[in-house]
Formats: C-alpha cells, structure tokens, sequence
C-alpha cells in the first residue's frame, strides 16, 4: 500500500465462489490452470463491467489477498472445433475475495471526446455503480465464475496474509494494451501483450502501469475505431439534458 492514492481513486472488493485467471500456457492444451492472484486485465474487467466510458482509462493501483489461496479441480465437457463434446479438467481458485484500489485518466488517444472530460461526473457515476454492484455482470476472469462487488475501504479488515512479508511470482500476465490505449509510442496502432513479475507484500500487490511494463510483444496491427455525432456512436456529455449534467458534478 505504498502507491499514492489519487483523487479519483475508487476502492471496492469484488468475492466469489470460484475464479479462474488462466495461465496462458494452459490455454493451448485445452486444460486451463488459473495463476494464483488475480491478473490486471482481470480486475481490469471487473471495472469496466461496474463502469466503462471509451472518454477515460482504468488504472488498477493495487490488489489486496484477503481469502487464503486455494485451489479446486473441475471436470469439464468444453465444445470441440469439430463437433461434440471433450472433456477437460480446470484448476479454478475457490472462495475468492480482494480489496481493490483503482483510478481513471483520460483517453488522450481520443481527442473527440475531449468534450466528455468532467472528472466529477465519471468519479460520481462510478462510485455509484459500485454501490449498487455494477452495471453488467461480474466474471472473475471466465464467464463461469460469477464475482460479486460492493463499496469497501481498501486496507480495512483482516486479511489472510497481512504479515506474510514478501513473496514473488513468476513471469505473468498482466495485460492487453489495445491501440487506443497505447501511451508508448511504439506500441501506437496495434495491439500488444504485457508480461511482468509481481510481488505481493503483505498481502497486497501494486501493479505496474501498462506504459512500464518491459516485457510485451506485438501481436497484430489495429486500426482505433472512432466515435462522434455523424457516426451516432457517442455523444459525450449531450447525453445528458437541462441540469443533469450538472447534477453528476455535485
């Protein structure tokens, strides 16, 4: 919890019965084993499920352990490519529960929505979403693992491993950095991977931001798909009539 805290910071804790961050060494074998902490493309997902604007970008700050980690074997009957049914064990985490610190900033990479930039209203709507469990449902990282989110105090309670001390990880994923995204200029048109070495201290693991982290690769070339009135896509702060808007701010 060294991270400094932001003004628009958000924190909520996010529980559920099963989640599974899967290892992408697994995927190719048709057996999926989950890491065991959460991935930052994860969590980042829980939020764009609770509240998503392509106006400004999420930033996880940190995860917080609170349940101890555990793991359950599941037989599973995936489709096949070539018709019918396989089947496939999952090595999911069982009972799952963090505290999670997050802040947002603006899409640079998109100057026509440079009208949607009121910090106040995005802060307000979110915390907001947050008390009432977001505004689309909530996966831990698959479809099947339902996750469950509410207001929260990011550091309160007792946690599983708040005097563990230090212990590192292996090489995992971090995340995806879409082209409208990309702060970086090489990665600028196109969609890239992260890769990066966490470290959970205490039970609590800051994340490094998307821009810093070192080990990537470029998967493909992608064009950034653009908003405005004439395309009926966005229309930015005109969503809302007469004083709503300023309401959001209050």
């Amino acid at each position: 919890m060294d991270k400094p805290k932001h003004r628009n910071t958000v924190e909520f804790a996010v529980r559920g019965r099963l989640a599974l961050f899967s290892d992408v060494l697994t995927r190719a074998g048709g057996e999926k084993c989950t890491y065991m902490i959460p991935t930052y493309e994860a969590l980042k997902g829980v939020l764009h499920s609770i509240y998503f604007k392509p106006t400004l970008i999420w930033y996880i700050d940190s995860v917080r352990i609170m349940n101890p980690i555990r793991t359950v074997r599941k037989g599973m009957r995936p489709i096949k490519y070539g018709g019918g049914n396989d089947l496939a064990y999952y090595t999911y985490l069982e009972d799952v529960y963090y505290q999670v610190r997050a802040h947002f900033d603006w899409n640079y990479n998109r100057p026509e929505l440079e009208c949607d930039h009121n910090e106040n209203k995005h802060h307000n709507i979110a915390k907001r979403m947050i008390a009432r469990g977001g505004r689309r449902d909530v996966f831990l990282g698959t479809r099947e693992c339902q996750g469950y989110v509410e207001p929260c105090v990011f550091g309160e309670s007792v946690g599983a491993y708040d005097n563990c001390g230090v212990i590192p990880y292996s090489l995992m994923y971090h995340g995806i950095t879409y082209a409208d995204e990309a702060e970086n200029p090489d990665d600028k048109g196109k969609m890239t991977v992260r890769f990066w070495n966490p470290v959970m201290k205490n039970g609590v693991i800051d994340f490094i931001p998307p821009k810093d982290c070192t080990i990537k690769r470029h998967i493909k070339d992608m064009p950034i798909k653009p908003f405005g009135k004439e395309l009926e896509n966005f229309i930015g702060l005109d969503e809302f009539s007469g004083g709503e808007a300023d309401e959001l701010d209050e």
